[in-house]
């Protein structure tokens, strides 16, 4: 639910950046930072979440020794039968996985990016330890003392998986990746109706989110602020803000640039003539 709301308070903004920079709408690079998006919460969520009540934490332990996990996988070798219970043993899965966490960030720094290897081993690194140095303090001195296990190994695991992440991201067509094919921002381009189309998708959804806001701003100010409870949940005033403020902004808008927020953010300018059909 919280990518949903992201992804749509955030989609105005990425339609108006991808005409800007590539001179069209992508629909496969808005999946892609939507992939994203859910990547780094998921980091995020993975770091901090859940929190414990501090009152009953237990402190965990650290491995500060560099190489530990190549120790617990010639156990793992050593003890297993045969191949499943190999897989499968925890040793194992914890080294792969922490490998596997870290491959959509050097896939999407190369594919969205345009960055290589060097860059995705250096932000693979400076993720991986901030996500370890956060655990370590007790999510910056907000616990008394570490209730996730700090390891070392993470570091060299984690920067393993970005790397593999930006290689394999070469399986992606040249033309879709990073950079490549940059439209120039002065270039004109074809007004299409699905370019229009997107265009009335953008004030719709525009307009909606600033009535939205408005009603909730005003909302709250009469409920926390002037205490006034009835009027927030049922006075005329919520409903009328939701109305009258984005009427006004994007009447504003309109007059001042010629164009409505959609227009700006597909850029889409009328320059005298007919209109296209």
């Amino acid at each position: 639910l919280t990518i949903l709301v992201l992804s749509v308070v955030l989609f105005i903004p990425f339609v108006a950046h991808s005409y800007r920079r590539w001179g069209r709408f992508s629909v496969v690079r808005g999946l892609a930072w939507t992939s994203a998006l859910a990547y780094f919460w998921a980091i995020w969520t993975y770091t901090l979440l859940p929190l414990p009540d501090p009152e009953g934490i237990a402190c965990a332990p650290r491995n500060t020794t560099f190489g530990a996990f190549l120790d617990d996988l010639r156990a793992a070798v050593a003890g297993a039968s045969g191949r499943r219970e190999l897989l499968l043993d925890p040793a194992v899965l914890e080294v792969g996985l922490n490998v596997l966490l870290f491959v959509p960030l050097g896939f999407f720094l190369r594919f969205l990016g345009g960055r290589g290897v060097v860059a995705a081993v250096l932000v693979g690194f400076a993720l991986s330890g901030f996500v370890e140095v956060t655990q370590l303090t007790g999510v910056w001195g907000l616990y008394p003392c570490a209730y996730r296990v700090f390891d070392v190994d993470d570091l060299v695991l984690n920067t393993a998986g970005a790397l593999i992440g930006s290689i394999l991201a070469f399986v992606v067509p040249r033309r879709h990746r990073g950079r490549a094919h940059r439209a120039l921002a002065d270039v004109p381009t074809p007004v299409t109706r699905p370019r229009r189309l997107l265009g009335m998708v953008c004030d719709l959804l525009g307009f909606t989110l600033v009535s939205l806001a408005a009603t909730v701003g005003v909302r709250a100010v009469l409920l926390y602020v002037l205490d006034e409870r009835e009027a927030a949940l049922d006075g005329p005033w919520p409903d009328l803000a939701g109305i009258v403020v984005p009427l006004v902004a994007w009447l504003w808008v309109t007059f001042a640039t010629g164009r409505t927020v959609g227009d700006l953010a597909v850029r889409v300018r009328y320059t005298g003539g007919r209109l296209p059909v």
